[in-house]
């Protein structure tokens, strides 16, 4: 009787199940009367009452209302931020590192070929400017054989000159060539500068159409007067920065013999006198000697601080980033491996220090080279005493730089005060790993620094 009810049954509208290859299939059944939604024309009779239309025109006014605001928040925020200030003009000496390589055949073994394969080496140590020479011809204490724009025949050819130029050029450094007139002779201007002077002006004539006959494109910005000094006071150098119209003076300065206090106040007068643009901090060169000989009985790396945190251009010899002394060959440079190759005690540990003073100073460099507070910022003196001194780099709203160098045989607490200061700074770079390791955040009010040690600090700018 079942069986029979069941076939009577409407299949079109039972709701069946089966089972298909374990997949259960379900068969909705049609005009079941269900209705679902409003329809086309309810909608539309219902969009047009008046509750609706009040509704529409409130949300547009919120929306319309909330971009206004947005827009008004947004014009307060840009007119209440602190403007930037204006970017100095910068030229490419004021962009790092002049390195000057007084001998060329000492530092290399193929003279002006060989400078050319150390480039990539230059280029790691973010060199700027290579200082060439003297390289020019001129016989000793003899006028009329100087000759500004021939090679001497021991460094290589006007031709290799050419060819360092464009390599040089390609990897972003300039030559800048030492043209000191009487370089081998008792005086260095023959006892008559108003006749060396007539042959720099011919020189000049002349190198000028060797440059616009030459195949290397010069822009005109590139080009630049430079004078060294040494041994003069700051007196006298700040009259010659002022009468003597070179773009960059290196200055022989900070006399690394003067006390603490006599080098801030050195560095205090230079740099408000004079843009910063124009000085240049040499305490090494052919006639100084190196660092490391100059400054024995301190670490070089004490002088690496502080030269690269000055505010102007940091100028070293070749030789300085490792510690070579005067008498060393800068060739000892190539032949610094892998100290744990070394088998004799004495190198091996001479090697290591070598390594960590040039890591130090590439690390020192590349930092000089893209922080704005040290490339162009503002300087501030916050303390000096016979053996040490400390100074504030800012700019605007970059990261703050402090350098503080103690190079005594004892320690010093250094009270620090400026407006500018926070409570605590961390270290970026430091001699004294065991204790100002970098990154950890040292008090400024009561700076401790050891015996023969620098440190560099920074912070944030805090608006």
């Amino acid at each position: 009787m079942k069986d029979v009810e069941l076939k009577e049954v409407d299949q079109a509208k039972q709701l069946m199940t089966r089972e298909i290859n374990g997949c259960v299939k379900v068969t909705v059944p049609e005009n079941t009367g269900v209705k679902y939604g409003l329809s086309k024309d309810e909608l539309i009779k219902i969009a047009g009452t008046a509750g609706w239309i009040r509704t529409r025109w409130a949300l547009l006014v919120l929306f319309w209302l909330g971009w206004v605001g947005m827009l008004a928040g947004a014009i307060v925020i840009i007119v209440q931020a602190p403007r930037c200030k204006p970017i100095p003009e910068m030229n490419w000496w004021n962009e790092g590192l002049l390195y000057q390589i007084s001998d060329v055949n000492a530092f290399s073994d193929n003279g002006l070929k060989g400078v050319e394969e150390k480039l990539d080496y230059l280029s790691q140590m973010k060199v700027k400017g290579l200082v060439l020479g003297p390289i020019h011809t001129v016989q000793a204490d003899q006028l009329n054989t100087l000759d500004l724009t021939s090679v001497k025949s021991e460094v290589g050819t006007e031709n290799k000159l050419e060819s360092l130029l464009e390599e040089a050029h390609k990897k972003g450094i300039s030559i800048v060539l030492n043209l000191t007139p009487n370089y081998e002779g008792e005086s260095v201007w023959f006892h008559s500068f108003t006749a060396v002077a007539e042959k720099i002006k011919v020189s000049a004539d002349k190198a000028e159409e060797i440059v616009k006959k030459s195949p290397i494109h010069v822009d005109s910005e590139y080009g630049a007067l430079m004078g060294s000094v040494t041994s003069l006071s700051v007196d006298d150098i700040s009259v010659l920065l002022n009468r003597s119209g070179v773009d960059l003076l290196l200055t022989g300065q900070p006399d690394p013999a003067e006390s603490g206090e006599k080098q801030a106040e050195a560095i205090q007068k230079l740099y408000s006198g004079h843009l910063q643009m124009s000085l240049g901090w040499s305490l090494s060169g052919r006639t100084l000697g190196s660092l490391a000989s100059r400054t024995s009985a301190v670490p070089v790396k004490l002088f690496h601080t502080l030269l690269f945190t000055l505010p102007g251009t940091p100028v070293l010899n070749a030789g300085d980033e490792v510690g070579l002394k005067t008498g060393e060959k800068p060739q000892t440079m190539w032949d610094l491996k892998n100290p744990d190759e070394e088998t004799n005690a004495t190198a091996k540990a001479l090697q290591e220090e070598r390594i960590a003073v040039r890591n130090f100073f590439k690390a020192l460099s590349d930092l000089r080279g893209k922080e704005r507070s040290l490339l162009h910022g503002e300087y501030v003196s916050l303390y000096s005493s016979p053996t040490s001194l400390a100074f504030l780099r800012l700019w605007d709203q970059s990261e703050r730089f402090l350098t503080a160098v103690n190079w005594g045989i004892d320690s010093v607490t250094m009270k620090l005060t400026y407006s500018d200061l926070p409570a605590q700074a961390q270290v970026r770079l430091s001699t004294d790993a065991a204790n100002l390791a970098v990154d950890r955040m040292v008090s400024l009010q009561n700076l401790e620094l050891g015996p023969k040690q620098a440190v560099l600090l920074f912070y944030p700018y805090a608006g």
